[in-house]
This record gives structure tokens, sequence and C-alpha cells, in this order.
């Protein structure tokens, strides 16, 4: 996969000389519903004997828009997940436009000539929904007008779940009640998050429970506050695991939200390192508990059905 950043204007030789089915689409998640854009656009390709090009931002355009700030956004995949993602996807060029104001401010009849006609588009596919502009003249009924016959139009209807369409909103509210086998199913895949493993305060080790704790970026979607069970990616392997996302109250009150993952038998010194964790189950909330007996006994509980989980 070959991966253009474009910054608004763009220069001609920045752009590969040959015909392509172009999809188009944020992609936050690249969750069941973008796949299924996706797919439409590789079978195009497939049958037309034309390469496969992915068109992205490098942020999300409420951004610009000032409906929200980059302290704010909370992504569902990161661009470097992203893009392993869409290498996954087969995707043949994969070009992420930098969103800014510059770029935001195009009319829908030149951001169809610059970025659509102007990379070579012979096919056009994109979800339902997916605008260029204000959605009262930039939606996908409207881009035959601006079209003007140069390319072929195909809009791929919503996909849903248990009646309900999956969508990167649905997602977040799912993480956010902790649902991992649904945030699963609309995916398509287990919900990741990478970081650094950091020192922490050591207070695992003492409980004989010791924990990686795990630097995320701010921009970084977490599921709701509690217990699950984990796996995560050290190097090029993947460990059975406990994690937690939570403020250990029971020692302290009113401290900052931190990650922290229990390696089910492991005794290797990872600090520095980058991993992923996979949130594979909710266990349970996150609650103070009255003493450090009574919270031994509930990691004990926790392990127990660790390994129950992926013994079965």
């Amino acid at each position: 996969m070959d991966i253009i950043e474009i910054r608004h204007p763009y220069h001609i030789s920045e752009i590969p000389n040959e015909p392509v089915v172009l999809v188009l689409g944020f992609f936050d998640g690249v969750h069941k519903g973008h796949q299924k854009v996706i797919e439409e656009g590789r079978k195009i390709a497939k049958e037309k004997g034309l390469k496969l090009a992915l068109m992205t931002f490098n942020q999300h355009p409420s951004i610009v828009f000032q409906k929200a700030t980059n302290e704010r956004m909370r992504y569902l995949t990161s661009l470097d997940q992203k893009k392993r993602l869409m290498a996954e996807l087969a995707i043949d060029y994969l070009y992420i436009i930098e969103f800014t104001s510059d770029f935001a401010s195009l009319k829908p009849q030149a951001f169809v000539d610059q970025y659509i006609v102007g990379l070579q588009a012979k096919y056009v596919v994109a979800g339902f929904d997916y605008t260029y502009g204000p959605r009262e003249i930039a939606n996908m009924a409207q881009l035959p007008n601006y079209s003007q016959g140069r390319f072929e139009i195909v809009t791929v209807p919503k996909e849903t779940l248990d009646g309900v369409k999956v969508s990167s909103t649905r997602i977040r509210e799912e993480l956010d009640a902790g649902n991992m086998e649904c945030v699963k199913n609309l995916l398509g895949y287990f919900f990741e998050i990478e970081g650094t493993v950091i020192h922490g305060d050591a207070r695992g080790r003492t409980l004989g429970f010791p924990t990686a704790n795990i630097k995320t970026k701010s921009s970084v979607r977490l599921p709701k506050e509690g217990v699950y069970i984990t796996e995560i990616k050290v190097g090029d392997h993947w460990y059975p695991s406990m994690g937690s996302i939570g403020r250990n109250d029971t020692f302290e009150k009113n401290r900052p939200v931190t990650v922290e993952v229990n390696i089910l038998d492991f005794h290797q010194d990872i600090y520095g390192e980058q991993v992923t964790v996979r949130w594979c189950h909710h266990l349970r909330d996150q609650v103070a508990f009255n003493g450090v007996e009574a919270l031994i006994a509930q990691l004990n509980q926790d392990e127990r059905e660790t390994r129950a989980y992926f013994s079965s």
C-alpha cells in the first residue's frame, strides 16, 4: 500500500498517473459499515482492472469547524492504526489529506474537481451519508450534478446490527457502557489501544498483581472505567491479561484516570516499550474497597475469571 499525504493545494506530480476506484470517508474505527464500503470499492476495482484508492483525513473535520478541539477529540483508531487496517483491507493508494481551514473552505464543485477528478477517479464509492461540504448541497444525492459525467458513482446503503445502524457514534456509546462484545460485533475485531509502558507507583507489585502502566495519547478513546479481560501485545506476541481503567480510589481519591494491565504469568521488564492492549470483556466496575485484603480477594477472583475466559 502506498501512503500519500497531501496538504492543500497539492501538485499534480503527487498523484499517481493512473485511473482508480476511489473510496471516500473518514473511517474512524474502520468498522463493519466502513468495511462494507471498502469491499464494494474492491469489487469494482477487481472487475474493472483498476487500482483501489481511499481518501481520508489526518484529523476530524469538526476540529477545523470548531465543533470540537484537539483536547476533546477522542478517536476509535489512531492514524497509525487506520493505516494498518487499510493495508489489511488491500488498499493500493491511501490518501491522507491534511484537513486545514484552507481545504475546508473548498466549495463542493472545487472539491469534486480537485479531489475526485484530480485523483483520477473513474468510480467513486462512499456511504449513503457521506458529505463533502454543507449537507444540504454536498451530499451523495447531489454528487451527480458536480460529477458532470466524469466518473461513476456508487452509494453504499447503511449497515445495521440488530436493526440499528453501525456507526462510530454507536461504538462510542457501547464503549461508554463497557459492552465490549457489542463493540467487537460492530467493529468486526476486538477494540484496541496503543501506548507506552511507563513507571507507576508499583502498588500492584506489593499486592501480588504487578501491572504495566500504559500511557496513551490524549486523543485515544478509552472504554468506561472498570476491570476487563484483555490481551496485550508485547513485541510480536499476545499475552492474556487483566486490564484496569480507573483512579485507584481504594488508596487515594480524585486521582487521574490510569490504564494498567496485569499480564498473566509474565516476568519481563518492558518499561519504555510500545504495546497494544485488546479489550475483550468487561468484568466489573471500579469500586473503592474497605482495605487491602478485600481488594486482593477481588483481584484473585478477577484472575480466576480471566483464566477461565482464555481456557474456554
